[in-house]
Protein backbone atom coordinates (compact mmCIF):
# COMPACT_ATOMS: atom_id res chain seq x y z
CA UNK A 1 0.00 0.00 0.00
CA UNK A 2 2.60 2.17 0.72
CA UNK A 3 5.85 1.24 -2.17
CA UNK A 4 4.01 4.39 -4.11
CA UNK A 5 4.50 6.70 -1.54
CA UNK A 6 8.81 5.19 -1.37
CA UNK A 7 8.20 4.07 2.03
CA UNK A 8 10.77 0.88 2.27
CA UNK A 9 9.56 -2.58 4.04
CA UNK A 10 11.88 -1.30 7.18
CA UNK A 11 10.09 2.56 7.25
CA UNK A 12 6.43 0.62 6.35
CA UNK A 13 7.40 -1.61 9.44
CA UNK A 14 8.34 1.38 11.78
CA UNK A 15 4.97 2.96 11.12
CA UNK A 16 3.39 -0.48 11.90
CA UNK A 17 4.55 -0.10 15.14
CA UNK A 18 3.58 2.88 16.56
CA UNK A 19 -0.09 2.30 15.41
CA UNK A 20 0.43 -1.69 16.47
CA UNK A 21 1.73 -0.16 19.75
CA UNK A 22 -1.28 2.65 20.03
CA UNK A 23 -3.59 0.10 19.58
CA UNK A 24 -2.33 -2.31 22.12
CA UNK A 25 -2.61 0.23 24.77
CA UNK A 26 -5.88 1.59 23.84
CA UNK A 27 -7.15 -2.89 24.31
CA UNK A 28 -5.67 -2.35 27.30
CA UNK A 29 -6.99 0.08 28.80
CA UNK A 30 -10.49 -0.93 28.18
CA UNK A 31 -10.48 -4.45 29.06
CA UNK A 32 -13.01 -5.69 31.71
CA UNK A 33 -10.02 -7.53 34.27
CA UNK A 34 -7.55 -4.77 35.45
CA UNK A 35 -7.49 -2.13 32.90
CA UNK A 36 -4.21 -0.15 32.64
CA UNK A 37 -3.31 3.09 30.96
CA UNK A 38 -0.20 3.15 29.35
CA UNK A 39 -0.38 6.33 27.21
CA UNK A 40 -1.53 10.04 28.37
CA UNK A 41 -5.37 10.44 26.89
CA UNK A 42 -3.97 13.25 24.73
CA UNK A 43 -2.11 9.86 22.57
CA UNK A 44 -5.37 7.58 22.47
CA UNK A 45 -6.00 5.43 19.96
CA UNK A 46 -9.60 6.84 19.85
CA UNK A 47 -8.19 10.29 18.74
CA UNK A 48 -7.07 8.78 15.70
CA UNK A 49 -9.97 7.21 14.75
CA UNK A 50 -11.79 10.46 15.70
CA UNK A 51 -10.33 12.41 12.67
CA UNK A 52 -9.71 12.29 9.09
CA UNK A 53 -7.97 14.11 6.51
CA UNK A 54 -5.21 16.54 7.18
CA UNK A 55 -6.64 16.46 11.15
CA UNK A 56 -5.94 13.06 11.31
CA UNK A 57 -2.00 13.72 9.81
CA UNK A 58 -1.47 16.73 12.28
CA UNK A 59 -2.94 15.04 15.11
CA UNK A 60 -1.01 11.55 14.74
CA UNK A 61 2.43 13.95 14.31
CA UNK A 62 1.66 15.27 17.53
CA UNK A 63 1.14 11.76 19.25
CA UNK A 64 4.70 11.01 18.12
CA UNK A 65 5.92 13.95 19.17
CA UNK A 66 4.26 13.77 22.80
CA UNK A 67 5.74 10.16 23.11
CA UNK A 68 9.12 10.63 22.06
CA UNK A 69 9.28 12.41 25.10
CA UNK A 70 8.42 9.75 27.63
CA UNK A 71 10.65 7.58 29.50
CA UNK A 72 10.89 3.86 29.64
CA UNK A 73 9.78 1.39 26.45
CA UNK A 74 7.44 4.14 25.51
CA UNK A 75 10.45 6.86 24.88
CA UNK A 76 12.88 4.24 23.16
CA UNK A 77 9.58 3.05 20.42
CA UNK A 78 8.97 6.53 19.91
CA UNK A 79 12.16 8.21 20.51
CA UNK A 80 12.80 10.38 17.30
CA UNK A 81 9.26 9.04 15.53
CA UNK A 82 8.15 10.62 12.17
CA UNK A 83 5.13 9.89 10.04
CA UNK A 84 6.15 8.53 6.94
CA UNK A 85 2.60 7.99 5.40
CA UNK A 86 1.84 11.25 3.58
CA UNK A 87 -1.22 10.82 2.49
CA UNK A 88 -4.12 11.08 5.09
CA UNK A 89 -6.21 8.44 2.92
CA UNK A 90 -3.59 5.82 3.23
CA UNK A 91 -3.26 6.46 7.04
CA UNK A 92 -6.64 5.99 7.80
CA UNK A 93 -6.79 2.94 5.67
CA UNK A 94 -4.37 1.59 7.63
CA UNK A 95 -5.38 2.89 10.83
CA UNK A 96 -9.27 1.28 10.61
CA UNK A 97 -8.91 -1.34 7.89
CA UNK A 98 -5.64 -3.01 8.93
CA UNK A 99 -4.88 -2.43 12.84
CA UNK A 100 -8.60 -1.25 14.36
CA UNK A 101 -10.30 -4.63 13.14
CA UNK A 102 -8.02 -7.00 15.11
CA UNK A 103 -7.81 -7.68 18.89
CA UNK A 104 -3.78 -7.39 19.24
CA UNK A 105 -3.70 -8.66 22.87
CA UNK A 106 -5.87 -11.74 22.21
CA UNK A 107 -3.60 -12.71 19.49
CA UNK A 108 -1.35 -15.34 20.98
CA UNK A 109 2.56 -13.87 21.46
CA UNK A 110 3.43 -16.48 18.88
CA UNK A 111 1.28 -14.98 16.06
CA UNK A 112 1.96 -12.04 16.80
CA UNK A 113 6.03 -11.94 17.81
CA UNK A 114 6.30 -14.36 14.63
CA UNK A 115 4.55 -11.81 11.93
CA UNK A 116 6.82 -8.99 13.10
CA UNK A 117 9.84 -10.82 12.90
CA UNK A 118 8.94 -11.88 9.20
CA UNK A 119 8.47 -8.14 8.65
CA UNK A 120 11.72 -7.57 10.15
CA UNK A 121 13.57 -10.49 7.79
CA UNK A 122 11.81 -8.87 4.56
CA UNK A 123 13.08 -5.57 5.29
CA UNK A 124 16.60 -7.22 5.86
CA UNK A 125 16.27 -7.42 1.89
CA UNK A 126 15.86 -4.39 1.53
CA UNK A 127 19.55 -3.97 0.16
CA UNK A 128 19.19 0.04 -0.75
CA UNK A 129 18.10 0.74 2.81
CA UNK A 130 20.57 -1.10 4.48
CA UNK A 131 18.39 -2.71 6.60
CA UNK A 132 20.28 -6.12 6.77
CA UNK A 133 22.81 -5.19 8.39
CA UNK A 134 20.90 -5.52 11.44
CA UNK A 135 19.94 -9.27 10.85
CA UNK A 136 21.46 -12.18 11.70
CA UNK A 137 20.57 -15.40 9.84
CA UNK A 138 17.60 -17.20 12.83
CA UNK A 139 19.15 -20.38 11.62
CA UNK A 140 22.66 -19.39 12.51
CA UNK A 141 21.23 -17.94 15.95
CA UNK A 142 19.23 -20.86 16.94
CA UNK A 143 22.33 -22.73 16.79
CA UNK A 144 24.61 -20.43 18.94
CA UNK A 145 21.84 -20.10 21.71
CA UNK A 146 21.44 -23.98 21.59
CA UNK A 147 25.39 -24.59 22.10
CA UNK A 148 25.70 -21.68 24.81
CA UNK A 149 22.22 -23.02 26.36
CA UNK A 150 21.27 -20.36 28.43
CA UNK A 151 18.72 -21.36 31.18
CA UNK A 152 16.34 -19.13 33.86
CA UNK A 153 18.87 -18.38 36.15
CA UNK A 154 21.37 -16.47 33.38
CA UNK A 155 20.91 -12.76 32.56
CA UNK A 156 21.81 -12.00 28.89
CA UNK A 157 22.83 -9.12 26.93
CA UNK A 158 23.69 -8.29 23.58
CA UNK A 159 25.81 -4.82 23.39
CA UNK A 160 24.56 -4.92 19.38
CA UNK A 161 21.05 -5.80 19.59
CA UNK A 162 19.79 -4.71 16.04
CA UNK A 163 16.11 -5.91 16.10
CA UNK A 164 16.73 -8.02 18.98
CA UNK A 165 17.49 -11.66 17.19
CA UNK A 166 19.63 -13.45 19.66
CA UNK A 167 17.49 -12.39 23.17
CA UNK A 168 14.61 -13.74 21.69
CA UNK A 169 16.27 -16.94 20.70
CA UNK A 170 17.98 -16.94 24.02
CA UNK A 171 14.90 -15.88 25.81
CA UNK A 172 12.89 -18.50 24.04
CA UNK A 173 15.13 -21.33 25.16
CA UNK A 174 15.01 -20.67 29.00
CA UNK A 175 11.57 -20.48 28.55
CA UNK A 176 11.39 -24.09 27.17
CA UNK A 177 10.18 -25.34 30.97
CA UNK A 178 7.68 -22.52 31.30
CA UNK A 179 5.23 -24.59 33.39
CA UNK A 180 7.85 -25.54 35.86
CA UNK A 181 8.98 -22.36 36.98
CA UNK A 182 7.87 -20.48 40.10
CA UNK A 183 6.51 -16.62 40.01
CA UNK A 184 9.81 -15.17 40.69
CA UNK A 185 11.54 -16.90 37.80
CA UNK A 186 8.75 -16.01 35.25
CA UNK A 187 8.97 -12.35 36.28
CA UNK A 188 12.90 -12.67 35.75
CA UNK A 189 12.41 -13.92 32.27
CA UNK A 190 9.75 -11.41 31.45
CA UNK A 191 11.74 -8.17 32.88
CA UNK A 192 15.04 -9.02 34.03
CA UNK A 193 16.54 -12.10 31.88
CA UNK A 194 17.62 -10.09 28.66
CA UNK A 195 19.31 -6.55 27.30
CA UNK A 196 20.69 -5.31 24.82
CA UNK A 197 22.14 -2.30 23.53
CA UNK A 198 21.54 -0.03 19.97
CA UNK A 199 22.95 2.61 18.75
CA UNK A 200 20.39 3.37 16.14
CA UNK A 201 17.43 4.60 17.28
CA UNK A 202 15.22 3.08 14.27
CA UNK A 203 16.81 -0.45 14.73
CA UNK A 204 16.77 -0.31 18.70
CA UNK A 205 13.13 0.93 17.96
CA UNK A 206 12.51 -2.15 16.26
CA UNK A 207 14.04 -4.28 18.70
CA UNK A 208 11.80 -3.14 21.63
CA UNK A 209 8.77 -3.47 19.87
CA UNK A 210 9.50 -7.17 18.65
CA UNK A 211 10.75 -8.20 22.72
CA UNK A 212 7.49 -6.64 23.54
CA UNK A 213 5.11 -8.54 20.96
CA UNK A 214 7.15 -11.63 22.51
CA UNK A 215 5.80 -11.07 25.57
CA UNK A 216 9.27 -9.88 27.24
CA UNK A 217 9.30 -6.39 29.15
CA UNK A 218 6.00 -4.25 30.02
CA UNK A 219 5.17 -1.73 27.91
CA UNK A 220 5.15 0.59 30.44
CA UNK A 221 8.22 -0.17 32.34
CA UNK A 222 12.05 -0.07 32.02
CA UNK A 223 13.25 -0.38 28.86
CA UNK A 224 15.11 -3.53 27.69
CA UNK A 225 16.97 -1.85 25.04
CA UNK A 226 19.16 0.96 25.71
CA UNK A 227 19.43 3.44 22.66
CA UNK A 228 23.30 3.95 23.38
CA UNK A 229 26.87 3.39 21.61
CA UNK A 230 28.34 0.46 23.76
CA UNK A 231 31.68 1.27 23.45
CA UNK A 232 32.17 4.32 25.29
CA UNK A 233 32.43 3.69 28.36
CA UNK A 234 32.36 0.28 30.64
CA UNK A 235 28.73 -0.30 31.96
CA UNK A 236 29.43 -1.65 35.65
CA UNK A 237 27.13 -4.01 34.67
CA UNK A 238 27.38 -7.75 34.20
CA UNK A 239 26.33 -10.36 32.92
CA UNK A 240 26.29 -14.18 32.63
CA UNK A 241 26.01 -14.84 28.83
CA UNK A 242 26.89 -12.27 26.20
CA UNK A 243 25.06 -13.01 22.27
CA UNK A 244 26.09 -10.75 19.25
CA UNK A 245 27.12 -9.85 16.07
CA UNK A 246 28.59 -6.59 16.37
CA UNK A 247 28.46 -4.16 12.53
CA UNK A 248 30.96 -5.50 10.13
CA UNK A 249 32.38 -1.56 9.40
CA UNK A 250 35.76 -1.71 10.61
CA UNK A 251 36.43 1.70 12.13
CA UNK A 252 34.77 3.12 14.81
CA UNK A 253 34.00 7.30 13.63
CA UNK A 254 32.34 10.25 14.48
CA UNK A 255 30.65 13.10 12.17
CA UNK A 256 32.08 16.05 12.31
CA UNK A 257 30.10 19.24 10.85
CA UNK A 258 32.22 22.10 10.19
CA UNK A 259 31.76 25.98 10.27
CA UNK A 260 30.52 25.41 6.48
CA UNK A 261 27.89 23.09 7.65
CA UNK A 262 30.00 20.05 5.34
CA UNK A 263 30.50 16.76 6.87
CA UNK A 264 32.86 14.79 7.34
CA UNK A 265 33.57 11.36 9.26
CA UNK A 266 36.83 10.98 11.95
CA UNK A 267 38.12 7.97 12.60
CA UNK A 268 38.10 7.07 16.41
CA UNK A 269 40.29 5.35 18.76
CA UNK A 270 38.42 3.93 21.80
CA UNK A 271 40.49 5.08 25.14
CA UNK A 272 39.15 2.46 27.91
CA UNK A 273 40.92 1.62 31.18
CA UNK A 274 39.52 -1.43 30.98
CA UNK A 275 40.31 -2.15 27.54
CA UNK A 276 43.44 -4.36 26.44
CA UNK A 277 44.78 -1.88 23.36
CA UNK A 278 43.36 1.66 22.01
CA UNK A 279 42.40 0.95 18.81
CA UNK A 280 40.06 2.30 15.92
CA UNK A 281 38.85 -1.20 14.86
CA UNK A 282 35.45 -1.89 15.61
CA UNK A 283 35.20 -5.24 15.71
CA UNK A 284 38.32 -5.64 18.09
CA UNK A 285 37.09 -2.69 20.22
CA UNK A 286 33.81 -4.81 20.49
CA UNK A 287 35.64 -8.03 21.42
CA UNK A 288 37.21 -6.29 23.92
CA UNK A 289 33.72 -4.82 25.46
CA UNK A 290 32.03 -8.11 25.51
CA UNK A 291 35.38 -9.50 27.71
CA UNK A 292 34.63 -6.52 30.05
CA UNK A 293 30.71 -7.11 30.38
CA UNK A 294 31.17 -11.04 31.03
CA UNK A 295 30.59 -12.34 34.24
CA UNK A 296 33.30 -14.23 36.00
CA UNK A 297 32.63 -18.32 34.62
CA UNK A 298 30.36 -16.42 31.88
CA UNK A 299 29.99 -17.47 28.28
CA UNK A 300 30.33 -15.85 25.07
CA UNK A 301 29.80 -16.04 21.46
CA UNK A 302 30.42 -13.31 19.07
CA UNK A 303 30.15 -13.26 15.53
CA UNK A 304 33.49 -11.49 14.02
CA UNK A 305 35.20 -11.14 10.82
CA UNK A 306 38.91 -12.94 9.77
CA UNK A 307 40.76 -9.61 10.35
CA UNK A 308 40.25 -10.08 13.93
CA UNK A 309 41.55 -13.47 14.24
CA UNK A 310 45.01 -12.69 11.83
CA UNK A 311 45.28 -8.76 12.16
CA UNK A 312 48.89 -7.98 13.26
CA UNK A 313 49.93 -5.41 16.27
CA UNK A 314 47.14 -4.41 18.34
CA UNK A 315 45.17 -7.55 17.11
CA UNK A 316 47.98 -10.16 18.22
CA UNK A 317 48.23 -8.30 21.64
CA UNK A 318 44.44 -8.83 22.44
CA UNK A 319 44.43 -12.76 21.51
CA UNK A 320 47.59 -12.98 23.72
CA UNK A 321 45.54 -11.94 26.28
CA UNK A 322 42.11 -13.60 25.45
CA UNK A 323 44.10 -16.98 25.11
CA UNK A 324 45.86 -16.14 28.52
CA UNK A 325 42.75 -14.55 30.15
CA UNK A 326 39.80 -16.26 29.03
CA UNK A 327 39.01 -20.27 27.74
CA UNK A 328 38.78 -19.84 24.45
CA UNK A 329 37.40 -22.89 23.50
CA UNK A 330 35.71 -22.64 20.43
CA UNK A 331 36.09 -21.13 16.61
CA UNK A 332 33.44 -22.14 13.99
CA UNK A 333 34.05 -20.54 10.34
CA UNK A 334 31.18 -19.50 8.46
CA UNK A 335 30.37 -19.99 5.20
CA UNK A 336 30.15 -16.86 2.50
CA UNK A 337 26.26 -16.12 1.60
CA UNK A 338 24.98 -16.56 4.48
CA UNK A 339 24.57 -12.35 5.74
CA UNK A 340 22.84 -9.79 3.24
CA UNK A 341 26.58 -7.57 3.12
CA UNK A 342 27.94 -9.90 0.22
CA UNK A 343 31.09 -11.68 0.80
CA UNK A 344 31.56 -11.34 4.19
CA UNK A 345 33.91 -13.66 5.94
CA UNK A 346 33.14 -14.47 9.58
CA UNK A 347 33.40 -16.56 12.21
CA UNK A 348 31.70 -17.31 15.88
CA UNK A 349 34.01 -17.02 18.78
CA UNK A 350 32.81 -18.87 22.15
CA UNK A 351 35.07 -18.43 25.27
CA UNK A 352 34.20 -18.38 28.87
CA UNK A 353 35.66 -15.82 31.42
CA UNK A 354 37.62 -17.13 34.58
CA UNK A 355 39.41 -16.40 37.43
CA UNK A 356 42.97 -14.88 37.77
CA UNK A 357 45.09 -17.25 37.46
CA UNK A 358 48.84 -17.74 36.40
CA UNK A 359 49.01 -20.44 33.86
CA UNK A 360 47.02 -19.49 30.48
CA UNK A 361 42.96 -20.43 30.46
CA UNK A 362 42.72 -21.73 27.02
CA UNK A 363 44.41 -25.37 26.72
CA UNK A 364 42.80 -25.85 23.75
CA UNK A 365 41.17 -24.61 20.95
CA UNK A 366 37.99 -26.12 18.70
CA UNK A 367 37.64 -25.57 15.16
CA UNK A 368 34.81 -26.61 13.09
CA UNK A 369 35.24 -25.35 9.13
CA UNK A 370 31.67 -24.82 7.78
CA UNK A 371 33.14 -22.40 5.01
CA UNK A 372 35.40 -24.72 2.59
CA UNK A 373 33.45 -26.04 -0.04
CA UNK A 374 30.54 -24.44 1.45
CA UNK A 375 28.24 -22.78 -1.00
CA UNK A 376 24.86 -20.77 0.53
CA UNK A 377 22.95 -18.17 -1.07
CA UNK A 378 20.30 -15.86 0.46
CA UNK A 379 17.33 -16.87 -2.51
CA UNK A 380 18.39 -20.48 -3.97
CA UNK A 381 20.53 -22.28 -1.50
CA UNK A 382 20.03 -20.50 2.03
CA UNK A 383 21.74 -21.65 4.92
CA UNK A 384 18.83 -23.90 7.58
CA UNK A 385 18.56 -25.01 10.83
CA UNK A 386 19.96 -28.56 9.83
CA UNK A 387 23.18 -27.19 8.45
CA UNK A 388 24.45 -26.74 11.30
CA UNK A 389 23.27 -29.57 13.39
CA UNK A 390 26.80 -31.27 13.34
CA UNK A 391 28.42 -28.10 14.48
CA UNK A 392 26.17 -27.75 17.61
CA UNK A 393 26.37 -31.83 18.53
CA UNK A 394 29.76 -31.77 18.48
CA UNK A 395 30.39 -28.91 20.42
CA UNK A 396 27.66 -30.17 23.38
CA UNK A 397 28.93 -33.67 22.88
CA UNK A 398 32.45 -35.72 23.15
CA UNK A 399 34.64 -33.54 21.09
CA UNK A 400 36.93 -35.71 18.88
CA UNK A 401 38.55 -34.71 15.83
CA UNK A 402 36.55 -35.07 12.19
CA UNK A 403 37.18 -33.70 8.91
CA UNK A 404 35.93 -30.39 9.36
CA UNK A 405 36.87 -30.38 13.27
CA UNK A 406 40.24 -30.04 14.52
CA UNK A 407 42.26 -28.97 18.06
CA UNK A 408 45.25 -27.00 18.28
CA UNK A 409 46.79 -26.55 21.50
CA UNK A 410 47.97 -23.45 23.67
CA UNK A 411 51.66 -24.01 22.78
CA UNK A 412 50.97 -24.41 18.94
CA UNK A 413 48.56 -21.27 18.61
CA UNK A 414 51.12 -19.21 20.60
CA UNK A 415 53.74 -20.30 18.52
CA UNK A 416 51.67 -18.85 15.25
CA UNK A 417 53.17 -16.02 13.14
CA UNK A 418 51.71 -12.99 14.97
CA UNK A 419 48.91 -15.73 17.28
CA UNK A 420 47.03 -15.92 13.82
CA UNK A 421 43.98 -17.96 14.61
CA UNK A 422 42.44 -17.91 10.81
CA UNK A 423 42.95 -21.50 11.09
CA UNK A 424 41.90 -23.99 8.05
CA UNK A 425 43.38 -27.57 6.86
CA UNK A 426 40.55 -28.82 4.43
CA UNK A 427 41.15 -28.50 0.43
CA UNK A 428 39.15 -25.83 -1.30
CA UNK A 429 37.78 -27.55 -4.10
CA UNK A 430 36.32 -24.21 -6.10
CA UNK A 431 40.15 -23.10 -6.65
CA UNK A 432 40.39 -26.07 -8.69
CA UNK A 433 36.73 -25.97 -10.00
CA UNK A 434 36.60 -23.33 -12.67
CA UNK A 435 33.05 -23.85 -13.25
CA UNK A 436 32.53 -23.90 -9.01
CA UNK A 437 33.49 -20.58 -8.47
CA UNK A 438 31.54 -17.59 -6.33
CA UNK A 439 29.76 -14.96 -7.32
CA UNK A 440 32.15 -12.18 -8.92
CA UNK A 441 30.63 -9.82 -6.12
CA UNK A 442 32.36 -12.28 -3.56
CA UNK A 443 35.52 -12.40 -5.33
CA UNK A 444 35.59 -8.64 -5.28
CA UNK A 445 34.86 -8.35 -1.75
CA UNK A 446 37.29 -10.92 -0.94
CA UNK A 447 39.94 -9.18 -2.96
CA UNK A 448 39.07 -5.46 -1.10
CA UNK A 449 39.17 -7.76 2.43
CA UNK A 450 42.81 -8.79 1.99
CA UNK A 451 43.72 -5.78 0.44
CA UNK A 452 42.40 -4.32 3.78
CA UNK A 453 44.00 -6.46 5.83
CA UNK A 454 47.75 -6.16 4.25
CA UNK A 455 47.19 -2.28 4.09
CA UNK A 456 46.33 -2.70 8.35
CA UNK A 457 49.90 -4.47 8.37
CA UNK A 458 51.60 -2.17 6.61
CA UNK A 459 50.30 0.34 8.90
CA UNK A 460 51.42 -1.52 11.55
CA UNK A 461 55.19 -1.88 10.60
CA UNK A 462 55.57 1.86 9.42
CA UNK A 463 54.16 2.46 12.93
CA UNK A 464 56.63 0.77 14.86
CA UNK A 465 59.23 2.31 12.39
CA UNK A 466 58.52 5.45 12.77
CA UNK A 467 58.37 4.74 16.80
CA UNK A 468 62.35 3.31 16.88
CA UNK A 469 63.57 6.31 14.31
CA UNK A 470 61.25 8.42 17.28
CA UNK A 471 63.64 6.41 19.60
CA UNK A 472 66.55 6.60 18.21
CA UNK A 473 66.50 10.35 17.39
CA UNK A 474 66.05 11.05 21.06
Amino acid sequence: MLRDDGVSTIEYTEQLTYLLFLKMAHEREIRALNPERIVPPACSWQRLLDNDGDELEVTYRHILEQLARQTGTLGVIFRKAQNRIQDPAKLKRLIVDLIDKENWSAAGVDIKGDAYEELLSKGAEDIKSGAGQYFTPRPLIQAIVDCIDPSVGDTVVDPAAGTGGFLLVAHERASRDAEDLNPDQRAHLRDGFVRGMELVDGTARLAAMNLLLHGIGTPNGRSLIDVKDSLIADPGERWSVVLSNPPFGRKSSITMVGADGREAREDREIERPDFVVTTANKQLNFVQHIATILDINGRAAVVVPDNVLFEGGVGETLRRRLLADFDVQTLLRLPTGIFYAQGVKANVLFFDKKPARESAWTERLWVYDLRTNQRFTLKQNPLRREHLQEFVDCYRGERVESERLRAFGHDELIARDKVNLDLSWLRDDSLEDLDNLPAPEVIAREIVEDLTAALVEFEAVAAALEAASTAVAE
